[in-house]
């Protein structure tokens, strides 16, 4: 089996908001299943924190499902299987399952993700994207002869605003923190963000966005967040602004951002997640000019076994006696 890093370890603990489950409140202990297809670090994590790895059965009462999608065949799972207790989901992002999770909602289903675990690589991503477009790297990447045309910014003592609080927002304060920038944490609740320089609501996201020199989204998708970023708000960007999306595609109007783009409304756009997703060949941010898109590799496979690993270690610690859940979903706010 595959060992897990250090670094891995410790960001699981960091990054993620542990929930201490009262001892009354928490899902009975019992035999652990990995669904759909099991894998060696999911085994290797369940057996390092001394679970019981077996088949989905009436005995099941934990349950690990490892697709990001196939939400009928969990619902199903949990149909069939009602003495399941606790399910840990593979994303970060649990916006896939959130008709599942409003239906699921009942006393004894606890529900977590791997909110929190990918933070580092996530965060890493939305700071290259930000170098990237600040440089105009777009720009020079088409580029088929040699420009003498002075471009670029430095990212130096700029305003980033950040919308979302979670791992990654955190990760990324700290990347940005040599750099001298002011930062301004776009949130659901007023709770001070540690390293930001402000921390407002959502529904002041307007006025902090006209100071803005890079807007990075980094938020959960639920029905209130859908197409956050629209034409207004793009409206009160400053044309030297640009726009980084780590989060999900819809939280902007892709439709919007096209004319914003086209119009030279905004300086530049980076996406590692578009709306639709897999963005269609012939689709105009392609030819874009001041695009740049990633094909949601923020975090490959390769980066996130071992941080999903450590998150399910954690919790079958959790389940099998302490309670210190890790990544906790709150099924009706849908993160």
């Amino acid at each position: 089996m595959t060992a897990i890093p250090e670094h891995a370890q410790h960001e699981a603990v960091l990054a993620g908001t542990v929930t201490a489950v009262p001892l009354g409140q928490r899902p009975p202990s019992g035999p652990i299943a990995i669904l759909p297809h099991p894998a060696d670090t999911a085994m290797w994590a369940v057996q390092a924190a001394g679970g019981v790895l077996g088949p989905l059965s009436d005995a099941t009462r934990g349950l690990i499902w490892l697709s990001y999608g196939r939400a009928d065949e969990l619902r199903a799972a949990l149909d069939d299987n009602p003495g399941i207790g606790w399910v840990q989901l593979p994303w970060a992002g649990v916006d896939a399952f959130s008709d599942l999770l409003a239906e699921q909602d009942r006393p004894g289903l606890l529900w977590t993700s791997a909110k929190g675990a990918y933070a580092q690589p996530v965060a890493e991503h939305a700071f290259t994207l930000t170098l990237a477009l600040l440089r105009v790297l777009p720009k020079r990447a088409r580029a088929l002869s040699w420009s003498t045309l002075p471009e670029g910014r430095s990212l130096y003592g700029r305003h980033v605003v950040i919308i979302g609080a979670g791992g990654i927002a955190l990760e990324l304060i700290r990347l940005l923190e040599p750099f001298g920038t002011t930062v301004t944490v776009v949130r659901r609740s007023e709770q001070p963000v540690a390293g930001a320089a402000r921390t407002v609501q959502t529904s002041a996201l307007h006025e902090v966005l006209p100071d803005a020199d890079v807007v990075v989204v980094a938020a959960a998708l639920t029905k209130d967040t859908r197409h956050l970023i629209g034409a207004p708000e793009l409206a009160l960007m400053n044309r030297n602004a640009n726009l980084v999306n780590v989060g999900r595609g819809p939280l902007i109007d892709t439709d919007a951002l096209v004319a914003a783009l086209a119009a030279g409304s905004i300086a530049g756009a980076a996406l590692d997640v578009t709306e639709p997703e897999p963005l269609p060949d012939g689709h105009p941010l392609w030819t874009e000019p001041r695009c740049l898109i990633t094909p949601h590799s923020a975090d490959t496979p390769e980066m996130t076994a071992p941080l999903l690993a450590e998150r399910i270690r954690l919790n079958v610690l959790a389940f099998l006696g302490d309670g210190r859940f890790v990544g906790v979903v709150d099924p009706q706010r849908g993160y």
